[in-house]
This record gives structure tokens, sequence and C-alpha cells, in this order.
């Protein structure tokens, strides 16, 4: 393993404690970095893996001062943090705008545009009207069609 510069340890660090995964975390150095890392040296990181757990203590505040910033900032699941999820978007668009895909590039953006204007998150608007709603009733009869129907005759 290549030994790494304090600059490119942070960054693992905090990406780590943001919940990407050593395989993101190493694509995103090499990226960043112009660094070859394997994700098994990224793992190393993580305090919260086996690997990671001889994990210097100046890293490992790093690491759990990240991790708490984060979690303030985004629910508890991920997946449910609309933080989260325009991040993964952000990743996508960029992806698929390397792969020169512009049709699906213009998807991802539309989907995080949707994702910030609310449309798939559950709040509701108030009514301005200032009227209750007109209450309906609603009548079902039910016919046995065994029987027949002598009105018909």
């Amino acid at each position: 393993m290549a030994a790494l510069k304090d600059e490119v340890k942070l960054f693992i660090v905090q990406a780590l404690a943001c919940f990407d995964t050593p395989t993101q975390v190493a694509k995103a150095v090499k990226e960043e970095f112009g660094l070859d890392v394997l994700r098994q040296q990224v793992a190393c990181y993580d305090p919260n893996c086996y690997v990671g757990r001889n994990l210097s203590a100046k890293w490992r505040t790093v690491f759990n001062d990240t991790r708490a910033k984060f979690r303030d900032e985004v629910a508890e699941i991920p997946i449910a943090s609309r933080a989260f999820r325009l991040r993964a978007l952000g990743r996508m668009a960029h992806q698929a705008e390397n792969m020169r895909n512009i049709a699906l590039a213009v998807q991802v953006i539309e989907q995080a545009a949707k994702e910030v204007g609310d449309v798939y998150v559950n709040k509701h608007k108030a009514e301005t009207n200032d009227q209750p709603p007109t209450p309906v009733q609603i009548t079902i009869g039910v016919k046995d069609a065994a029987k027949r129907d002598d009105s018909a005759a």
C-alpha cells in the first residue's frame, strides 16, 4: 500500500463518514487526486470496520465528527434523506455526462429538480379555502344475481 498524504486521508475519512462505500471512495480519490487506491486500503480508514479497528485517534475523531455532522443533516436511514438522494443523483448525472449519455443526464437532472421541488416529499400544502369541504353521501346496493328479478317480467 502506498503512503497517502494527509489531504488524501482526510478526503477518504470524510467520504466514509458520509456512508460512501470503499469502492466509491477509491473511484473518487482517483478522480480527485489521480491516485490509484485499493478499496481494501480505503476500508482501513473506517473505524466501524474490522480492518479499521487500529485507526489513529486523530482520524477516528475526524470520522466521528464528520459522521455526527452528516447525521444532523440527514435522516438515520440515508436513502430516506433528501441530501443522500441528491448526492447520489449528482454522481449519476456526472457519470451519465462522462458517458456522453445526454438523455440519461437530463432525466437525472429532472429527477433532482423534482426532489428539490418537493414533488416526492410527503408535505401537504394548506388549503386556502376558508370553507370546510362539503360532505357527500354514497349509497351502495348489492343485488343477488342468482335470484330471478320478477319486476322485469
